[in-house]
């Protein structure tokens, strides 16, 4: 079944983990996929895993924080497949420090990447969706650290909420043009962010206890909640957040 044939979809962030999984996935259901990320070689592999199983990919060098490289993005997208249908905004970074050691510089390019990017990718997409009268899907990908705080992680968790209230506040902008926003949350995701956290294994052990489904997260497990925000199931949801963390959210122990 392909869903999503014909479909034109950006994927920031997508040269590896998360995004990766996200874009093979919609390429596997026929969509068109544009693969943006900062990373050349692992970006183009991405594209090139894309076409292998017969769906249709291309890799573009975007910096989400820097306006002239996502509108270059915006504009090669259109330019090669005519349309942008759906846009997913996965591209982030999180950079474990104390919350007395984050230096000011550290700060700011937490906030350029994940929340400033996810702002100048949303609205350079959302415009052409209008120019061209698309009913379009825009699908950030946020964290439960939106929703908890974290030892070494102020920066992402801060800029993870504020990618909640974007999407609400986007909801309420774009609705009267027919184009949802929606977020997902994931909860422990084994990524190459995260790769060290999780290796130590207290840790791990102690995020798999207090997870009711007993495992950490795979990138495969947040395709499908994605998905759904992009497919006609989503239709009638705008402004909403999916938790997607094995259940460790709710519970306390």
């Amino acid at each position: 079944m392909c869903r999503f044939e014909g479909k034109v979809v950006i994927v920031t962030g997508s040269a590896r983990g998360i995004g990766r999984a996200i874009a093979l996935g919609f390429g596997n259901q026929g969509a068109r996929v544009a693969v943006a990320d900062i990373r050349d070689e692992q970006g183009q592999e991405t594209a090139e895993l894309i076409n292998r199983a017969g769906g249709k990919g291309f890799y573009i060098h975007t910096d989400v924080s820097n306006k002239n490289e996502v509108d270059t993005m915006i504009a090669k997208t259109v330019e090669k497949f005519g349309a942008i249908d759906i846009l997913v905004n996965d591209a982030g970074i999180c950079p474990f420090e104390d919350f007395l050691k984050i230096p000011e510089e550290m700060w700011d390019k937490v906030m350029q990447v994940n929340l400033k990017g996810n702002f100048l990718c949303s609205q350079a997409a959302a415009k052409v969706m209008i120019e061209k009268a698309i009913k379009g899907r825009i699908i950030n990908v946020s964290s439960i650290s939106s929703i908890v705080g974290g030892e070494k992680q102020a920066h992402y968790c801060s800029t993870k909420a504020g990618i909640n209230l974007l999407t609400a506040s986007m909801a309420i902008a774009l609705g009267p043009y027919g184009i949802t926003c929606n977020a997902v949350l994931p909860g422990p995701i084994e990524t190459d962010i995260n790769k060290k956290d999780l290796a130590n294994k207290k840790k791990r052990s102690n995020f798999i206890k207090r997870t009711p489904l007993r495992r950490i997260g795979q990138v495969e497990d947040v395709v499908g909640p994605v998905m759904f925000f992009a497919s006609k199931d989503a239709n009638w949801c705008t402004g909403s957040t999916l938790v997607v963390d094995g259940g460790i959210l709710v519970n306390f122990q």
